[in-house]
């Protein structure tokens, strides 16, 4: 740093200034500053500069599968959130999701010397109820239900689903089936939930039996075998625009037009879903905004100490497309 002041002409004061990005110096000065510092090849010392400040300027990531389409626009959105308030991130993906494991991500993270840690949680711990989080860390929780034990984003699975389903019942249709996700995802049971409670809130009988897929489009198109035998559906709401897509295969392998005799709603709004055949009806989830208010999240918990709790829900909506329609005539 003497040596970039010398040749800038300018005090080490300055030079210190100019490199942790602070305002006050003029454009011009901070211009010959930077010369000099390309000029010697300097490099800020970032671990020196973290024991100064006390902070890494590095969020931690701990996700649990980097497989599902969700997962990745969620650490895409946290990436970019967290670059745009100049933190870098470290991404730790847990191959199981055990206490154990998540304890010895946790622990590695620490060696990695993060400032706090954003954990995308997705599917239920196989030997817990809900993560426990080591004492003094600064904890923000992606897609969970663990909102009354830390401070927890997600978007309204619930309302989304009540959305795609009350959509169906009133272009006509008696009642709407549901493709899902895994047991173990808490999205999917969210999903689940809310198509079960809106068919009896609409006051339709017993809900059609679920169907369950991987999230995968080859599982869609397995359960889509099986519902295209079922003469009298002709509605079903899919728990994800890629199920939704194998759906849509097997319903046409089947003779069973979309949306003529079936109509298809997804969840996700994945960018292609406008390109289906047909442009598929679904559920816009807002994967920046769940992103942008992680990191958004941690950073007030890391600056305030605070200990929140609970969970915030980032709307969701529906997408009119040229899946849905009006049920077929009765046949006589």
């Amino acid at each position: 740093m003497g040596d970039v002041a010398r040749l800038a002409g300018v005090s080490a004061q300055t030079v210190s200034r100019v490199s942790n990005g602070f305002a006050g110096v003029n454009e011009d000065t901070r211009r010959q500053v930077l010369a000099a510092m390309r000029e010697l090849g300097y490099r800020p010392n970032s671990a020196a500069r973290a024991l100064r400040r006390g902070e890494f300027r590095t969020l931690g990531v701990i996700t649990f599968s980097l497989s599902t389409l969700g997962n990745i626009r969620t650490l895409d959105a946290i990436a970019t959130s967290a670059a745009r308030e100049g933190y870098a991130v470290t991404l730790l993906p847990v191959a199981v999701p055990t206490q154990d494991e998540v304890n010895g991500a946790f622990s590695r993270l620490g060696e990695l010397a993060v400032d706090a840690v954003i954990v995308i949680m997705e599917v239920h711990l196989l030997d817990a109820a809900t993560v426990s989080v080591p004492p003094g860390v600064q904890v923000v929780v992606a897609d969970s239900d663990a909102g009354d034990r830390y401070t927890v984003v997600d978007t309204d699975q619930a309302g989304g689903a009540r959305d795609a389903v009350r959509h169906l019942l009133e272009l006509g249709h008696r009642t709407v089936w549901h493709l899902a996700g895994p047991e173990d995802s808490f999205a999917a049971q969210r999903r689940a939930n809310a198509w079960r409670a809106t068919l009896g809130e609409a006051g339709v009988g017993e809900a059609p039996p679920l169907v369950r897929g991987d999230w995968s489009a080859e599982s869609g198109y397995r359960a889509g075998l099986r519902i295209a035998e079922e003469a009298d559906c002709t509605a079903v709401f899919v728990a994800n625009d890629q199920m939704a897509l194998g759906l849509l295969r097997a319903l046409d392998e089947r003779g069973r037009r979309v949306p003529e005799d079936v109509s298809v709603v997804g969840f996700d709004d994945i960018p292609e879903s406008a390109s289906f055949l047909p442009p598929l009806t679904t559920v816009h989830q807002d994967f920046a905004e769940v992103g942008r208010l992680c990191v958004e999240g941690v950073l007030r918990k890391m600056r305030e100490g605070g200990e929140e709790h609970g969970t915030t829900l980032v709307p969701t909506r529906l997408v009119r497309r040229l899946s849905t329609a009006a049920p077929p005539p009765p046949a006589h």
